[in-house]
This record gives structure tokens, sequence and C-alpha cells, in this order.
């Protein structure tokens, strides 16, 4: 007895209807994959590009029950100005003083003792963050 083949020969008859479709899925697979790369890569260009600004706390001396003292350093482009907000806070978490410190020297890094003066006893020193004038 012979053998009976029900399945049609091997390229005889063209491309089947799944192989096209894999292909198109692979296509567009793909494309929406590098079209995301490329979001992903002008999201992170455009948050790091704008990072111009950045500022620490490196350290914080109490002085007396209505002072402290602020080491701050403010890196930034040479030409921004702008300014920092901190705040004090009390060993309870209330605040205890506010301050806004304005920058406009033509340097690039700015390093600083400020002093700030408190309702009552200061335990933490918190930077709040900085605003460059051009980005208001």
């Amino acid at each position: 007895m012979t053998a009976v083949r029900e399945a049609l020969p091997e390229n005889r008859y063209g491309r089947s209807a799944d192989q096209r479709a894999d292909r198109k899925l692979k296509i567009i697979g793909s494309v929406l994959g590098v079209a995301l790369l490329g979001v992903v890569g002008w999201i992170g260009y455009g948050y790091v590009s704008g990072q111009g600004l950045s500022a620490e706390v490196i350290k914080f001396k109490v002085v007396s029950d209505d002072r402290v003292e602020v080491h701050l350093e403010v890196r930034k482009d040479r030409d921004a100005k702008g300014y920092c907000t901190l705040r004090s806070q009390s060993e309870d978490g209330a605040e205890v003083a506010r301050k806004d410190f304005r920058f406009d020297g033509a340097t690039d890094r700015i390093d600083q003792v400020l002093t700030l003066r408190t309702t009552s006893r200061a335990t933490a020193i918190e930077l709040l963050g900085c605003t460059d004038d051009e980005g208001a």
C-alpha cells in the first residue's frame, strides 16, 4: 500500500496566509518598537537637558534657638538667575522658618553659607527646590 499525501507540496503554491500574517506582525512590531525607543530617548534627552539648575544642602548648624546656618551649593548655567527655597523644621515637624535665597552671580557654581531666622529651635533643614527665572 502506498501512503496518500494530504498536504500540498511545500513552496509549490506560494506562501500560506499564516506566513504572510507572521511577516506583517514582525514588521508592525519592529516599527512600534523603534517608535517606542524614539519616544523614550526624546523624553530622556528633554529631562537631562532641562536640568540646568541643581542645588544641595551640604550641611547645617543650629547656632541658637532662633538661628540656623545652612551651607548651600547651587550648580547652574553661567548666566542663570533665580532662587532656592529653604525650610527649617522643629523636632515635632512644625515649620519654624522658610526663606527664598536669590542667586544672580555670573558663575556656574555658588557655594554659600546662609542664615535662617527661626521662630523656635530648628532640628532639620530641607531644600524645597530651586527655580530658574527663565523657567518661571
